[in-house]
């Protein structure tokens, strides 16, 4: 399958293409997967804080939280008991048993992946954890899509989560501290997703998956991930489109998540400088979440952000017909503050999924 085969009702290309990523990293690998046996979605969830729950995009959401500790005593608890409520809520909305799950891909933020490690003790189904920082749900997505389409499993669930809260203290300060952000930082989303994949069904399709590679162009500033995680969307924009012939207008709507406004603005000019033209069929997640008076400077963040964005604005949109082709790159921080507080750089990865109507 090649989407040069595909008729285009415009012309894509604007300038002469080069064959490495910014002048200096050639292809020498494959990274796109298309699936022989895509496999469908059959069943969604997604569960946000109070704060995401105005934002620009609040409606589409399935469960917005009246209180962020959700009652509990500790906002680690919160996250957990968040989690499970978008993958129950999930697996009822895919017409399943929970007996019927062959297996659990999931991942989180907190230090080994200790919300879904703890979330998926209570199900008794096979599990995976993933960590990809804020690329975990396309992770999630590529490893489940290439079981079912493999054979190996019929019906995965792909789970992720995050929480302003927990995540503050295990990758920068305490909220205690009182820390002053930095105007290009970002806002982590409170919030939890959850997508049932299986090899029947009528829903959308997962038709192609491209797996990241770590790119690191040496930031160092934890709060400017925007800046760090885009050359890693544009490293695997560049593999999906390269290795399948697919342009910009091959699709109804391309989404990154989370670079944030400058994060964005960036990954705009890099593909510019490689001869694609993202226009209006480009967004990102991070620069949805939230509105300008709700300050939270360059957008969201978080495991959470374009997995709940994705699962409810965007499959919504997919299911009524407004898109038929979609490309999803999630993107992911993969630091560790010790590092970084030696003086490290930070590598960032990029793992997409094309879904069709």
């Amino acid at each position: 399958m090649s989407f040069k085969t595909l008729h285009r009702g415009e012309n894509c290309s604007f300038s002469p293409r080069q064959t490495t990523i910014a002048g200096k990293i050639p292809y020498t690998q494959r990274q796109t997967i298309i699936f022989d046996n895509p496999p469908h979605i059959i069943g969604r969830m997604s569960v946000v804080g109070t704060k995401e729950g105005k934002g620009p995009i609040g409606r589409y959401f399935h469960r917005v939280l009246d209180d962020d500790k959700m009652g509990e005593k500790t906002f680690e608890n919160a996250e957990i008991k968040m989690l499970t409520s978008a993958i129950d809520g999930a697996v009822y909305n895919s017409g399943l048993r929970p007996s019927e799950i062959d297996l659990i891909i999931s991942g989180d933020l907190l230090n080994q992946v200790t919300t879904s490690n703890y979330v998926a003790r209570n199900y008794h189904v096979p599990y995976l954890g993933v960590y990809s920082a804020c690329s975990t749900m396309t992770e999630a997505l590529d490893l489940a899509s290439t079981f079912i389409s493999a054979g190996k499993f019929k019906n995965v669930l792909c789970s992720t989560a995050s929480h302003f809260a927990t995540a503050e203290r295990t990758y920068r300060y305490p909220l205690e501290y009182g820390c002053q952000r930095p105007p290009y930082a970002q806002w982590t989303v409170t919030g939890a997703a959850c997508t049932v994949l299986s090899a029947n069904g009528n829903g959308p399709r997962i038709t192609m998956g491209t797996v990241g590679k770590v790119v690191d162009f040496g930031t160092t500033d934890l709060n400017n991930m925007g800046a760090a995680m885009a050359p890693a969307a544009m490293d695997s924009m560049l593999a999906l489109f390269k290795e399948t012939g697919a342009e910009p207008c091959d699709f109804d709507l391309i989404i990154t998540g989370d670079l944030g406004k400058l994060g964005s603005d960036i990954l705009r000019d890099l593909m510019t400088e490689q001869g694609y033209y993202l226009g209006q069929r480009y967004i990102d997640c991070g620069n949805m979440m939230y509105d300008v008076s709700q300050n939270c400077y360059q957008g969201g963040s978080g495991a959470a952000c374009s997995a709940t964005i994705f699962n409810s604005f965007v499959l919504d949109k997919i299911f009524d017909g407004t898109y038929n082709r979609v490309a999803y790159f999630a993107t992911g921080a993969l630091m560790s503050t010790q590092s970084c507080y030696q003086g490290e750089t930070i590598p960032c990865i990029s793992h997409a999924v094309v879904i069709e109507r």
